[in-house]
């Protein structure tokens, strides 16, 4: 909790008030002095997460490395998005996602699906946003006990600000660089003893350092609350999210590294490039307190309409003199319908303790995809690129579209039933075993509506999870940890099955870690893991007959992965972590792709430190670095990424009780450098020094 210190303090002074008045006449009634209660926050120090064990379990006690970022964290480094949330967090990248949506790298595993909201799946494609969360907890390793399919590297998961009872009233607005234009709202009270509202508002207006990009957002998200005080308790969530922007597909590469030219120029044709995302969700959460029990359940359906267009660039010829131009658009419409129940109980024999967790998930979900190809010339055209000057990337030619033969044209229904239990022993106050077991039903019913071909599969899918943690001191634990996860062949996206793939055996994942977490004062954290990972049934062609699919065993990653935040001294707050990684090929993909290929987006050497000081009552500085070593763009290891460093600071001014102004400078010395990368020819160049004065009323 950010302020348990000045609450233990206001504790301690209660007791003492009602200890006087008690020995206080009335005849004689005891005049107190007036004490006030100072305390500082823990800005910085990780909280429990809420989803890794589905029950309420401290971050020590929990078997595998877990980051938390928190809100404090998020409001002094004004950070927006999963992007941003993901340059401090170890061992984690960002792929560029096409420049439409999020695509997180962990652990050598890129996925746009492996995202959740209040541990329910959001695996939508498009880009997340911060306006209405608490915590982001990025959990590492596989995670199907608890989560289901996927999870290959990890998930990350939003937890959502909901109604609570408590006084929420605060109003900020940013303005920056580049147009940049944004304004949040997060207002909630307790209406009587049992209800309570809250509602988080966004808006946001933004250009960019490249030519004619802009992006603008929108969001609004209610929750109400019933019985806030009572034995049963019920949640209603609903969010209403728009992001329309241009899609940027980045700059080429020449001669194996970014294209120099330009932070500017923009390869492709901004007004044919745009993104247009329609997110819309409602839960609902009940929870019911059994004493020494807890039964809980929570349904979400969602509903995604997401269509993108981008005319982008291809290869550099070999003269360096022109670049090839490509485009397409993509349709995808998807809803979602989960629910989920779990039955929480204590179990107390002697010195040995059970917490076991019970339960079952049945989820719909149904997706549509429609691509279309660009063409360039006359209408009826065929050609399907121009090879447009480097000094003017644009296509001259006008760009039509239309479906190719190979263009999709699908829709798919995915059907899951679970069941799962978990057992967290408590053998006395050192020893603790961690054993669960999740059972998945997958079904899909894919339709080809090009050619009528339908596909059904069925997958069963046991995802088991085991750990053992030993805690020397109360402050102290260590832990081995072992667990599976399994992709199904209809992909992370439900969009990728085929009639040759229909039959083969799921993806698997499995991760074994050993690690070391330290509650090494009441405010300050720190952690450290090492894991191996492991991909299995990679489907590849068999080089001596080109018809015929085999599945190997292709992928290991190991490394480790360090952390630290909380509180250094009273007025010293920090987060750092730093993260070694050797990611590759264990077998041969293809000819092209051998044994031993470095996994794309994976630095050996990554880390981050930030550092928030509080000089006074009134102002405050803060201060930062994030970098990384040298990365690949794809697993043809011929384009590599330099490494980079970049310095992010900033500066708190308390204006008066209610309101607080912050100047964020991102890439303060000006770094030239490449974020990341989709391919070998889309690769995205990293932001230029950008300011951002923001101002937060609080009432």
């Amino acid at each position: 909790m950010p302020y348990m210190h000045a609450r233990s303090l206001l504790a301690l002074s209660l007791s003492m008030v009602i200890s006087a008045t008690a020995q206080a006449s009335p005849e004689d009634p005891a005049v107190l002095d007036k004490i006030e209660v100072k305390g500082f926050p823990f800005r910085y120090q990780a909280s429990d997460p809420s989803s890794a064990m589905k029950t309420e379990t401290a971050l020590k006690d929990t078997p595998q490395a877990v980051t938390v970022v928190t809100e404090q964290q998020i409001d002094d480094q004004a950070l927006h998005g999963m992007a941003d949330i993901l340059r401090y967090v170890p061992g984690v990248g960002m792929a560029q996602g096409e420049g439409h949506r999020d695509a997180p790298v962990m652990r050598g595993n890129i996925s746009t699906g492996d995202f959740f909201t209040d541990g329910i799946r959001d695996d939508a494609q498009y880009f997340r946003d911060l306006y209405n969360v608490s915590q982001v907890e990025v959990l590492k390793g596989p995670n199907a006990m608890i989560f289901g399919r996927g999870g290959s590297g990890g998930v990350i998961n939003r937890v959502s600000k909901q109604a609570d009872g408590g006084h929420h009233q605060s109003f900020s607005i940013q303005a920056g660089s580049r147009e940049f234009l944004r304004a949040e709202a997060d207002v909630g009270e307790a209406l009587s003893d049992t209800l309570a509202y809250r509602f988080n508002a966004l808006i946001e207006n933004a250009g960019s350092f490249r030519n004619d990009v802009s992006s603008n957002l929108r969001g609004f998200a209610p929750s109400l609350a019933f019985g806030i005080d009572g034995k049963t308790r019920v949640v209603l969530n609903a969010e209403l999210f728009t992001d329309a922007r241009t899609v940027d597909r980045g700059i080429p590469s020449y001669l194996g590294k970014p294209l120099k030219t330009r932070r500017s120029l923009f390869f492709g044709n901004a007004q044919d490039s745009t993104a247009d995302t329609d997110a819309a969700s409602f839960d609902v959460l009940i929870e019911h307190d059994m004493d020494g029990a807890v039964l809980r359940n929570r349904t979400r359906i969602a509903d995604y309409g997401k269509f993108y267009q981008n005319v982008y660039p291809g290869a550099v010829n070999t003269g360096g003199t022109g670049v090839e131009m490509l485009a397409y658009n993509i349709r995808t419409d998807r809803t979602n319908l989960f629910n989920q129940t779990d039955y929480v109980v204590d179990i107390i024999h002697g010195d040995t303790t059970h917490r076991i967790v019970a339960g079952a998930e049945l989820g719909r979900q149904n997706t549509a995809n429609f691509r279309e190809t660009g063409y360039f010339g006359a209408i009826g055209s065929t050609q399907t690129s121009e090879l447009a000057p480097i000094a003017n990337p644009v296509p001259t030619l006008p760009v039509h579209f239309r479906q190719s033969a190979s263009d999709a044209d699908n829709q798919g229904t995915a059907e899951t039933a679970a069941v799962y239990v978990q057992d967290q022993i408590h053998l006395g106050d050192r020893w603790q075993i961690i054993a669960g077991l999740r059972f998945d039903r997958f079904e899909m019913d894919f339709r080809n509506k090009r050619n009528g071909v339908r596909i059904e599969t069925t997958d069963t899918l046991f995802s088991p999870r085991a750990g053992v943690i030993y805690s020397p001191t109360t402050e102290l634990s260590a832990y081995a940890s072992y667990a599976e996860s399994f992709v199904p062949r209809a992909g992370e996206q439900l969009a990728s099955l085929t009639p040759s793939t229909a039959n083969l055996a799921p993806e698997a994942f499995a991760n074994a870690e050993i690690g070391i977490k330290w509650q090494l004062s009441k405010g300050l954290f720190t952690s450290v893991a090492v894991y191996q990972l492991d991909r299995n049934n990679v489907a590849v062609t068999d080089p001596t007959d080109p018809t015929q699919t085999l599945l190997i065993d292709a992928q290991r990653s190991r490394g480790l992965e360090w952390e630290i935040g909380g509180n250094i001294t009273r007025n010293l707050q920090i987060v750092a972590g730093y993260a070694y990684q050797d990611a590759e090929l264990t077998r041969a993909l293809s000819a092209t792709i051998p044994a031993g290929t470095v996994l794309p987006l994976v630095p050996e050497h990554s880390g981050y430190v930030w550092g928030r000081w509080d000089i006074s009552t009134r102002w405050g500085l803060g201060l930062g670095i994030n970098g990384r070593g040298k990365v690949y763009t794809t697993t043809s290891n011929t384009v590599s990424l330099p490494g980079f460093s970049r310095i992010d600071a900033a500066v708190y001014y308390k204006a008066g009780e209610h309101l607080k102004l912050q100047a964020n400078i991102e890439n303060l010395a000006d770094k030239r450098y490449y974020a990341s990368a989709h391919n070998d020819n889309n690769i995205s160049i990293g932001t230029p020094r950008e300011v951002k004065l923001s101002a937060h009323l609080d009432f």
